[in-house]
């Protein structure tokens, strides 16, 4: 891969909660600008893949680079200083704070974060709703708050934990279209994602891990001829 277009490399990462060892080697690379998935099963290591990206696990050791910076040994806040946004399955919105009072809440973390105008424009629901309890919208709209409030930050490598479960068709629709956009201003993706038929037509390329380490990598022009094969790896 071009050094130069290479906006994530992880290399030989371990990680640890407590004393379980969950990934046992992880090797993956993101150009800029290119989304990529992480597939499998659960209890794969999917999401601790991004957790410990983020710095968010007990232990890790090996390499990530993001951006040409080694950010294995950083605590959580410094990896969030590189640009990065994490978001988590869990949503983490602060239930007694309004729509758009969580949307004032993230701190700068680089220039060309969205604007409020331009968070409503993508998410016409949350314009509608910004004096809304953060308990009081839907899930569908959380998830949305959730994924504005990342955009907000001028974060330029998205982290994003299954940001489709449990969620109806029309939202994830919108969720796709999000998605779409913010590939087009060049942002750099990597998500993690149950919903096949979501990110087949938004990834670059895909990742399966099993057992916490990459078995199988697909692009987008080989979804076809390795249909069987994804099927066989994701398949409960």
């Amino acid at each position: 891969m071009n050094a130069a277009t290479e906006y994530l490399r992880v290399a030989g990462l371990h990680a640890y909660y407590g004393e379980s060892h969950i990934l046992h080697g992880i090797d993956f690379e993101v150009r800029r600008g290119e989304l990529v998935s992480l597939l499998g099963r659960n209890g794969a290591g999917r999401t601790t893949t991004l957790k410990a990206i983020m710095g968010l696990t007990d232990r890790r050791t090996g390499s990530i680079m993001i951006n040409g910076t080694e950010a294995i040994h950083l605590p959580a806040h410094r990896v969030a200083r590189l640009r990065v946004g994490y978001c988590p399955e869990e949503r983490g919105i602060f239930s007694s704070l309004s729509a758009e009072e969580n949307l004032l809440l993230p701190p700068v973390v680089g220039s060309g974060g969205m604007s409020l105008d331009e968070i409503y424009e993508m998410f016409p629901n949350l314009a509608t709703r910004r004096r809304s309890q953060g308990t009081r919208l839907s899930g569908g709209e959380q998830q949305m708050l959730a994924l504005a409030r990342v955009l907000r930050t001028g974060a330029r490598l998205l982290l994003l934990d299954e940001i489709t479960e449990g969620l109806a068709p029309v939202i994830v629709q919108t969720l796709g279209r999000a998605i779409a956009k913010l590939k087009s201003r060049d942002l750099t993706i990597v998500m993690v994602e149950q919903n096949f038929r979501f990110v087949e037509s938004l990834a670059d390329r895909h990742y399966v891990i099993e057992q916490g380490q990459v078995v199988e990598t697909v692009a987008a022009d080989e979804l076809q001829a390795k249909a069987g094969l994804l099927e066989r790896y994701l398949s409960v």
